[in-house]
């Protein structure tokens, strides 16, 4: 007896409320862009530069102890993650520790750098340190160009990938999908106040990835539908390749969100927000598969026989292999 989170067979309509599901995509986005307006986003030390520690002692690092040390200093955003590598011996136990530029300053003091040294050395007294590295802002404000560019870089090669493998109509819906999911995890974090470093930009990348392979398979099905059903309307055949497809989008979606689950909860700090991104990126990159790049493509309809320049352009499609 298997278990089935989705009937072997549905018949859902997925368009029935088409208007409304694009009407709840429009406002969110639109919350999002304006929590990012006004609020912006809790960079970390990535985009706000800082100094980052190198220790290295015998006994093994206890990042807790660590952090727990460090809390009286009141230092803000402070990152500390032990570095594994096959060619350190038992006695060489590495971890970095990151902290935020105070006040606006380009790095941490050097006073300050001592009294961070003087609080792990009383946790862990055969503790070295074994370099100090600073980020300024100018590093800082590269590397959030920098993310901006490769977010859209990407968006840019899935529009020129889809509209190769489709058509046009199915790129813009792909694309506009993928925009709606990158700006509500943008949203999202500004809302919050999540920390948003580098990790989140390549959860972002990730999320991409992710919404565009469900977008595929739902448009791949309906392609094939599209010739299958040539006496059918576009609606019917886009409802026809959702449920058909449904029980897969579904089951990938849970398998991935479970090992994510199991990640938040155990993983730590130093991996929580990357892994709440893809969670979050999961329900939105599902959702729009299903509602919003369906919808755009139903709103901008696909030609079904281009053996006729003028063939109905909203209602048509051009039969022939990808």
């Amino acid at each position: 007896m298997r278990m089935r989170l989705v009937p072997e067979i549905t018949n859902w309509d997925f368009f029935g409320r088409s208007k409304l599901w694009l009407g709840i995509s429009a406002l969110m986005m639109v919350v999002a862009f304006v929590s990012f307006l006004l609020q912006g986003l809790n960079y970390g030390i990535d985009f706000r530069g800082g100094t980052t520690i190198r220790t290295e002692s015998p006994s093994a690092v206890d990042v807790g102890a660590y952090r727990d040390a460090l809390q009286p200093l009141e230092l803000g955003d402070i990152t500390i993650s032990e570095v594994f590598d096959p060619s350190f011996g038992d006695d060489r136990n590495v971890a970095m520790i990151r902290v935020q530029a105070q006040d606006d300053q380009e790095a941490v003091s050097a006073d300050l750098i001592a009294q961070i040294e003087a609080a792990l050395s009383e946790v862990a007294p055969d503790i070295t340190f074994a370099s100090v590295e600073s980020v300024g802002p100018k590093v800082s404000g590269e590397l959030i160009q920098t993310a901006v560019i490769a977010v859209l870089l990407a968006i840019g090669a899935v529009l020129i990938y889809i509209w190769l493998r489709f058509e046009w109509q199915f790129a813009v819906g792909a694309v506009l999908a993928l925009v709606h999911d990158v700006l509500l995890t943008i949203g999202v974090f500004s809302e919050l106040q999540i920390k948003f470093d580098l990790a989140i930009i390549a959860a972002l990348l990730t999320i991409v990835g992710y919404s565009l392979n469900d977008t595929v398979v739902v448009f791949d099905r309906v392609r094939e539908n599209l010739i299958k059903y040539k006496k059918r309307d576009l609606k019917e055949v886009l409802n026809i390749s959702i449920n058909e497809t449904l029980s897969r989008t579904i089951m990938t979606s849970l398998t991935t969100m479970l090992a994510l689950v199991a990640m938040f909860v155990l993983g730590g700090d130093v991996i929580r927000g990357f892994v709440f991104a893809m969670m979050w990126g999961i329900l939105v990159g599902t959702y729009s598969s299903i509602f919003v790049a369906s919808a755009i493509l139903l709103w901008l309809g696909v030609k079904r026989d281009w053996t006729k320049p003028d063939a109905t352009a909203g209602n048509q499609y051009a039969d022939i292999d990808a």
